[in-house]
């Protein structure tokens, strides 16, 4: 990133490949013009490919769609002709590390290879982290209902092979994040499942969903890791992007018809009611 007064720019580079995003095109012919002079440099003009990312320049913006590299995960798996779903899982059918015969040697390794491919179309494609991160957790020992499982993500992707990130022009530099936690809704080890969402203006920018490290021992604890990740992420972005974004920052008043007495007293009732309810919850899971 190069930062000058009036001036931002990022370059992105993998290898001998960049790109270049600054408000100003005279700028980036500077910039072009001076890698020149040093190295042997190629500029092929407004971005349309880079490493399996098709961009597609709108007038409402930019959409980042992965459909020829969706096209040969599916060739790979000999699903292109494959009828399409609707969802990319199921909400009844739990997976477990234990259900389901094992797969042979060769399937097993067929199985490693494309969910490892799969991880990669998460780039532009947030409606599938969830199913994704799922079946990541079974790469060890894969069996017939992962398999299964594995195949619905891509038959969703078949019906689906145009899906991607939509980046308009942002009225506002505002950045905004959500989380959420499905507490220990890992049957094998009881581990809960967080994820959050980023947005700069109306764009969304960073997702995850992932399994957490640890297991909580209630649902307001795996709330808790959520947003701090949610969190963690949100510095990052905040400092790659400042100072183009905007700060709410409220200023602490007094207002004399608040008893704040009785707001501690309720904060410490609300507590104890808080704590009550973790032990119940922990009781519950120990077979208490």
């Amino acid at each position: 990133m190069l930062r000058r007064p009036g001036l931002t720019m990022y370059l992105l580079v993998y290898v001998d490949d960049i790109i270049v995003v600054s408000y100003s095109s005279t700028a980036t012919v500077r910039l072009v013009a001076g890698l020149r002079s040093e190295f042997a440099v190629k500029d092929l003009g407004p971005l349309h490919y880079f490493l399996g990312l098709e961009v597609a320049t709108l007038s409402s913006g930019l959409v980042l769609t992965q459909k020829k590299y969706a096209l040969d995960l599916l060739r790979r798996a000999g699903m292109l002709k494959c009828k399409g779903s609707v969802t990319p899982m199921t909400t009844t059918d739990r997976l477990t590390a234990t259900d389901g015969d094992l797969l042979s040697s060769d399937d097993a390794t067929l199985y490693r290879s494309m969910v490892g491919g799969l991880q990669y179309l998460l780039v532009t494609r947030p409606d599938l982290s969830f199913a994704v991160n799922k079946v990541c957790q079974y790469m060890q020992t894969p069996r017939h209902p992962h398999w299964s499982a594995f195949k619905r993500i891509l038959r969703y992707v078949h019906a689906n092979l145009s899906h991607g990130v939509h980046l308009r022009r942002a009225p506002s530099g505002l950045l905004s994040a959500f989380s959420d936690a499905d507490w220990a809704g890992n049957s094998d080890d009881r581990r809960s499942t967080g994820g959050y969402a980023i947005f700069y203006g109306p764009n969304l920018i960073a997702w995850s969903a992932r399994k957490q490290a640890t297991v909580s021992r209630s649902s307001t604890e795996s709330e808790y890791k959520a947003l701090a990740n949610a969190t963690a992420e949100l510095i990052w972005d905040v400092d790659a992007l400042s100072p183009d974004v905007h700060y709410i920052k409220g200023e602490p008043t007094e207002d004399p018809s608040v008893d704040h007495k009785m707001m501690e007293e309720e904060q410490i009732l609300a507590s104890i009611k808080l704590s009550r309810q973790e032990e119940e919850e922990e009781a519950k899971w120990n077979g208490l």
